[in-house]
């Protein structure tokens, strides 16, 4: 199966906080190309500048800790949170034990794959 594990938060953005929110969502981007396992960080914005969804792309079980336990989760995370609050996080793939409790904890509902393909 599959090693990587991805992460799809939809967000709902704070009225009038549109600007701070994409600088935010910058700055974690950035701080979080730095990791050698995160193999993807992309925003995607409706239309009118209210809902936002990230989806996160990490090479195994050990980026994902990697991530969890660095700057982007610990110092930006709070930040955005002032901007916006999560509506949904999904997390697809197996992120470890560690990191599964951990997600739970964060509202994330966890789906274990059971087919398909992925390609290089």
């Amino acid at each position: 199966m599959n090693a990587r594990v991805y992460f799809h938060l939809s967000l709902k953005i704070n009225e009038g906080k549109i600007d701070a929110f994409r600088k935010i969502a910058d700055e974690m981007s950035a701080m979080t190309s730095k990791e050698s396992g995160a193999l993807g960080y992309e925003w995607y914005l409706n239309a009118d500048s209210t809902e936002c969804r990230l989806v996160e792309t990490y090479a195994n079980e050990a980026a994902v800790m990697a991530h969890i336990d660095g700057k982007t989760v610990r110092d930006l995370l709070p930040r955005l949170l002032q901007a916006s609050s999560i509506t949904s996080f999904g997390v697809y793939g197996n992120p470890g034990a560690q990191a599964t409790e951990r997600l739970r904890a964060a509202g994330a509902v966890l789906f274990q794959q059971i087919g398909g393909i992925v390609r290089p």
